[in-house]
């Protein structure tokens, strides 16, 4: 069903419920994995989407169609993962490193990591990757895991970021150009 037509049908009192539902089957995933690339924890993750749809359900009679509707809840659920990260900094009193190896902690005990001799296998390549992106400011990762992993346009990064064009590409070149100096770095010392 498209977007059209679920927002028509939430217009409609009698199938509101319904077309949220709707909604919320077709962005749930995605919305999910777009969180859980930031938060790393899968208890985080779910309270961040639960918290994404409350604000969807409770905004959507104000969703006026000037951005497509699936940039809409992005932009909701990128907010919820910068503040909540935000706030787990200042609630701690963590600085960044701090956030950082926690995050780590949970990326490590959450990966099915295997080594496998001198031939690194899928997972164990995805968690440097990982720890690489975990190194990087919370707004270049979530450019770059837009760009990257969810193969987005840089126009609907910036309409969901509300960041320019052209500070979106260098944001994803210095992230890109990261990762690379610590994947290099890291295969040099294993």
């Amino acid at each position: 069903m498209t977007d059209e037509e679920i927002l028509a049908k939430y217009r409609d009192l009698s199938s509101r419920n319904y077309a949220f539902n709707l909604l919320v089957r077709k962005y749930q995933q995605k919305i999910y994995w777009h969180i859980r690339k930031m938060v790393i924890d899968h208890e985080d993750t779910d309270d961040l989407v639960q918290e994404t749809f409350i604000k969807v359900w409770k905004s959507l009679e104000q969703f006026r169609g000037d951005s497509q509707l699936y940039t809409w809840i992005y932009r909701i659920a990128t907010n919820e993962c910068l503040n909540f990260l935000s706030k787990k900094r200042r609630r701690f009193f963590l600085p960044i490193g701090d956030v950082e190896g926690e995050l780590m902690e949970k990326l490590e005990s959450n990966s099915a990591y295997v080594t496998t001799g001198n031939d690194p296998s899928g997972e164990e390549i995805q968690l440097k990757l990982q720890k690489a992106l975990l190194k990087l400011p919370d707004k270049q990762r979530l450019v770059f895991n837009m760009k990257y992993f969810d193969d987005m346009k840089y126009e609907e990064i910036s309409e969901i970021t509300g960041t320019s064009v052209g500070a979106l590409k260098a944001s994803y070149h210095l992230a890109t150009k990261k990762i690379e100096d610590y994947l290099t770095k890291t295969d040099t010392t294993d």
